[in-house]
């Protein structure tokens, strides 16, 4: 079969792009074909033309190539950004301008590790170059005082905005540095409403942030609600452990998200399995019950957190760059869970913004 750019532009159509999980040719990535004969020229044009995912690109288009016919294939990366990860965003709205992405992170009960994939989400994308914000939104069981090693530390104030923390290589702020140190708050459902929203937006300098992280209190409640109602998000992380009493809570805060028009960028399954002492797998909770809910949900799996006795540590001690350093496979998972999260923003930005919901 003689080649044409209708069959060579089909072969392209199997060749993803590793980060958005898209096709180059929908992502209007194939800038140029030239067909001489058995011949093909392509320009590909990359925002992120780093070398793992060009490579892979690469190879994959001239596989593919290849498979359609082609004797000899040369392609060529015309590369639009200097930049290695910045993500595919856009500013959300009048509330925050200076903020790409608001990710929302939520669980549909307490105690599965919400708070803790929350922080390490957010040291994660500041290590590949970004500017993250991470907010506790938690404002019953504000985690981050202790989780960030800010327990008893006042934020400083500049006029009338309270200036976030610039730590671990985020900015951070909390209502737990915010009030009495270990005192409950006992608040009804619109002074909740009114602090996350004072501390979200009114009252807190947000510098410019490529990401701001918002770590929700779980449930299906007042604040988040609030948010969805604040700004359009750019999306909700919802975390939960593999046993069904858990999923069945997570399914409902995905249909909380979805209610309230929030796209759901995946889930995340915390306390996978144990690693034993002779590194065996032991599935305390009962391995890969949130990656099949995502599957009945149709939703992307971002991936599992086993449990590391050293990322309990590094979180009771405040050091949660700890969990990046050295080659062990705590980086690994945590590495894997941001790439993935990253991948799926990418591609939620290609699609219209999600208007902003209204309730009287």
């Amino acid at each position: 079969m003689a080649l044409d750019k209708e069959l060579v532009m089909k072969a392209l159509r199997t060749v993803q792009e590793p980060e958005l999980m898209k096709d180059i040719v929908t992502l209007n990535i194939v800038k140029d074909v030239r067909i001489e004969g058995d011949q093909v020229q392509l320009t590909l044009e990359l925002t992120n033309a780093n070398g793992p995912i060009k490579e892979k690109i690469k190879a994959d288009a001239l596989r593919a190539l290849g498979d359609a016919g082609a004797q000899q294939a040369q392609i060529v990366f015309a590369n639009t950004s200097g930049h290695s990860s910045k993500p595919h965003a856009k500013p959300v709205g009048k509330i925050l301008p200076q903020v790409k992405n608001v990710i929302a992170v939520g669980a549909g009960k307490g105690g599965v590790g919400k708070s803790t994939v929350a922080v390490n989400l957010a040291i994660g994308l500041a290590r590949t170059g970004l500017q993250v914000g991470l907010m506790d939104g938690d404002i019953y069981g504000p985690s981050m005082p202790t989780m960030l090693g800010i327990r008893g530390r006042v934020p400083a104030v500049q006029g009338s905005k309270i200036i976030p923390f610039n730590v671990h290589g985020i900015h951070a702020i909390t209502i737990g540095a915010l009030v009495e140190q270990d005192k409950p708050l006992i608040w009804r459902g619109p002074m909740a409403h009114g602090a996350f929203k004072q501390l979200f937006s009114d009252n807190t300098q947000w510098p410019e942030l490529d990401y701001l992280i918002v770590d929700l209190p779980p449930g299906t409640g007042d604040v988040p609600l609030t948010l969805c109602q604040l700004l359009p998000l750019t999306g909700a992380v919802v975390v939960a452990t593999p046993q069904q009493v858990a999923l069945d809570d997570a399914i409902r805060a995905v249909r909380m998200f979805q209610q309230l028009g929030t796209e759901v960028l995946g889930l995340v399954e915390n306390m996978s399995y144990l690693v034993g002492p002779n590194g065996e797998a032991i599935d305390i909770f009962g391995r890969g019950g949130a990656e099949r809910a995502a599957q009945e949900l149709g939703l992307a799996y971002l991936g599992a957190l086993p449990m590391f006795p050293e990322l309990r540590v590094n979180s009771d001690a405040g050091t949660p760059l700890a969990n990046y350093e050295g080659d062990t496979k705590l980086k690994s998972s945590l590495e894997a869970l941001v790439q993935t999260l990253i991948g799926q923003i990418n591609l939620r930005n290609l699609r219209p913004p999600t208007p902003v919901l209204t309730i009287s």
